[in-house]
């Protein structure tokens, strides 16, 4: 399991991965993301393909066009490993709990981000048919048909596909479960690092230069305008969205604590702020723990779920992605199946824990499920992730307040029975949760 960390700055802490490995090449990334970090790399690229794309002679879009079909394909024959490679450990090391405490967090916090999902999914499908009126992108599903076409094209077939990925990583990670840890699952967690390691060292950087691309295809292609309105549109959306779920967040909390919910709420503000700068869930849990503390919560409990949340408990992601995934599905005239949506929530809460630590963790792990469930092509992808990473720091700001109030909901049901100092890796027995 991995704090999410969906900004430019990695800051994620892996316990499993060998720290004689992790310092060199995350302090390097470290040293390098401060200067320019993922977010303002993404919205240059963005402007700049919009700019570029008034100008630009078609031979050399054509060149960016050839790039995207191959990282696509890249991406493509990744996501299916990607799955494999983080969620069956995540499930495995949940399984590996000490007990009641840790089952009872990680359900709350999965509880509380299906709800969050489903929440986000009910009021779009109420109010984006009518925010969007009638725009429509036809082609986005199909960018290597439109009038920028590559050079050349590779195909690089995955090794199974995404439905096949998620359920052998439901089925390994639930039998690591039933096995005493050995070398299959230490196996499973140097996956893991391979697969956040591809991640941090190939696709992140070259992320920006695809979304480039992008942009630059839907503004020489004349779709760029309705794109822009449906992002202003759902962005609005979804900025309304986060203070209503951190409203009825706060509101549970204030009646398991018996206190005021908006000085909670209020008392949780650094934690925000701190979120809205880093967008980094694991750079906040010390300010999100001191909040924490400061709403009275026990230290033990504090210093228990606050951390564990960091990894587990990504609301405000899943409320953006299921918010943006509505949309395009919108414009690009696809199906609005609400039996294919509301799995895809329940699927998407399960990603979420296995998100990796490194910027754009949570969409990337998203992506397989947007396109096995919802049928989301590498455009549509792609889009979701510029999206996504426009306001990241709102959702990890989401992500991290919400954890302060399942903390007060844990310490109303511990109450009493918390004894022995509690961290995110070894958790008392707790009686009556």
């Amino acid at each position: 399991m991995n704090p999410s960390s969906d900004s430019g700055v990695d800051t994620a802490v892996d316990p499993p991965v060998d720290p004689a490995v992790v310092p060199a090449g995350r302090a390097a990334a470290a040293s390098r993301a401060p200067r320019f970090g993922l977010l303002p790399r993404i919205l240059l690229a963005i402007v700049l393909g919009i700019l570029l794309g008034l100008v630009m002679p078609e031979a050399i879009a054509r060149v960016f066009t050839t790039f995207n079909g191959v990282f696509s394909g890249f991406l493509g024959f990744l996501i299916p490993l990607i799955i494999v490679g983080l969620v069956t450990p995540a499930i495995a090391e949940l399984g590996h709990g000490a007990g009641k405490m840790l089952a009872a967090t990680a359900g709350i916090a999965y509880f509380s981000t299906i709800l969050c999902g489903l929440f986000a999914l009910a009021l779009s499908l109420l109010l984006l048919p009518r925010m969007l009126g009638g725009q429509r992108i036809d082609s986005l599903e199909n960018p290597e048909d439109s009038a920028i076409a590559p050079y050349f094209a590779i195909e690089i077939p995955p090794v199974f596909d995404v439905m096949t990925a998620l359920v052998l990583s439901f089925c390994l990670g639930i039998g690591l479960t039933l096995v005493s840890r050995g070398a299959l699952q230490e196996s499973f967690v140097q996956l893991r690092t391979i697969v956040v390691r591809i991640i941090e060292a190939i696709i992140i950087p070259l992320l920006p230069l695809y979304i480039f691309g992008m942009f630059l295809g839907l503004t020489m292609n004349g779709q760029i305008w309705t794109v822009i309105g449906t992002f202003l549109a759902v962005i609005l959306l979804v900025l309304g969205m986060t203070v209503v779920v951190l409203l009825a967040q706060y509101a549970v909390a204030g009646w398991a604590m018996g206190r005021n919910p908006l000085r909670m709420l209020w008392t949780m503000l650094p934690a925000y702020m701190t979120a809205l700068g880093t967008s980094s869930s694991a750079a906040t849990i010390p300010v999100t723990t001191e909040c924490t503390k400061r709403n009275g919560i026990p230290d033990a409990i504090a210093d228990f779920v606050v951390p564990l949340c960091a990894t587990i408990h990504l609301a405000g992601s899943t409320l953006k992605i299921t918010t943006f995934a509505v949309a395009i599905m919108i414009v690009t005239g696809m199906p609005l199946n609400l039996g294919a949506l509301v799995g895809f929530v329940f699927m998407l809460g399960v990603v979420m824990i296995a998100a990796p630590g490194v910027p754009g963790g949570a969409i990337m792990a998203a992506a397989g499920v947007l396109s096995s469930l919802l049928g989301f092509g590498e455009a549509a992808v792609g889009l979701m992730i510029a999206a996504y990473i426009a306001i990241d720091s709102f959702g990890t700001a989401t992500n991290v307040t919400g954890d302060g109030a399942i903390a007060a909901v844990m310490s109303r049901l511990s109450k009493g029975r918390v004894s022995g100092d509690l961290t995110a890796h070894s958790a008392p027995h707790v009686q009556g949760v």
